[in-house]
C-alpha cells in the first residue's frame, strides 16, 4: 500500500499536548495511548496460523483477551474477568522498549527481568499519577502470579502461542534447544490455574511429538549442537 507522501509522523512534546488540549491529564492519557502504538511493531516469534509472517504484540495481545473471555470458565479458582483483561491489554506494554523475549532462549531471560522493570517504570510513568499507580500495580500482579487473576492470565498467555505451535505444524518448536520436556517446563503455568486446559496443552504437545512438529529429546532436535 501507497501513502499519500505528504503524510509523516507528528511529534509533539509534552508541552505542546497540554497547550493543545488545555488539559493536562486527558494530554498524559493520550501520550501514554500513542506511545503503546509502538506493540504493533513489536514482533514475537510466533507465526500467524497461516504462516505468512510473524504475529506482533498488539495481535497476541488481541487474541489473549478474546480467549479470557471464551475460556474464562476453565479457571479452577473464582477470578474476576475484568481484571483478567486488564493484565492482559498492558503485559506486554514493557516490550515497547525491552523487546520481546522468546520464551526458549534462556541467554536472553537472564536480563528479563531487569529490562522490563525499567520499561515499565518509563512507560508507565507517562500516565497521570493515579492510573500509573493502577497499571503499574496491575502488571507487577501479573508478574508475581499471586493471584487468581493473575495466574489466568499468565495461563492465557502461555497457551496462544501453543497452539500456534501445534497448528503450524510446530512453529517455533522448530528452534534450536527446544524439546518436549522443555515445552513441558514452559507451559506449566497453565496448570496453576487450569486443570482443564493444561490437559488440553498437553495433548497438543505430546501429539506434537507423536507427528514429528516438536522434538521428543533434545538429541532429536537437529538444530540443536547435541545433536550434531
Amino acid at each position: 500500500m501507497t501513502f499519500d507522501p505528504k503524510l509523516k509522523p507528528l511529534s509533539l512534546d509534552d508541552a505542546d499536548m497540554e497547550a493543545l488540549f488545555g488539559d493536562a491529564r486527558l494530554a498524559k492519557q493520550l501520550r501514554f495511548i500513542l506511545e503503546v502504538e509502538k506493540l504493533k511493531t513489536v514482533l514475537r516469534r510466533t507465526p500467524l496460523l497461516d504462516i505468512s509472517r510473524r504475529e506482533n504484540d498488539a495481535e497476541h495481545t488481541w487474541q489473549l483477551a478474546m480467549m479470557a473471555v471464551i475460556l474464562a470458565e476453565y479457571a479452577d479458582e473464582t477470578i474476576d474477568l475484568t481484571r483478567v483483561l486488564k493484565m492482559i491489554l498492558i503485559h506486554d506494554v514493557v516490550e515497547i522498549d525491552a523487546g520481546d523475549t522468546f520464551i526458549y532462549d534462556s541467554v536472553a531471560m537472564q536480563d528479563q527481568e531487569e529490562r522490563e522493570k525499567l520499561a515499565a517504570d518509563r512507560l508507565f510513568g507517562l500516565l497521570p499519577e493515579d492510573q500509573c499507580k493502577e497499571f503499574r500495580a496491575y502488571w507487577d500482579e501479573f508478574e508475581a502470579r499471586t493471584t487468581a487473576d493473575a495466574r489466568f492470565a499468565r495461563a492465557i498467555d502461555r497457551l496462544q502461542p501453543l497452539l500456534h505451535n501445534f497448528f503450524t505444524s510446530g512453529g517455533t518448536w522448530h528452534s534450536p534447544g527446544v524439546h518436549r520436556d522443555l515445552v513441558l517446563e514452559r507451559k506449566t503455568p497453565i496448570g496453576k490455574s487450569s486443570s482443564r486446559l493444561w490437559d488440553a496443552a498437553q495433548t497438543l504437545i505430546h501429539e506434537g511429538v507423536k507427528r514429528e512438529f516438536l522434538p521428543e529429546t533434545l538429541a532429536d532436535n537437529p538444530l540443536s549442537p547435541a545433536a550434531e
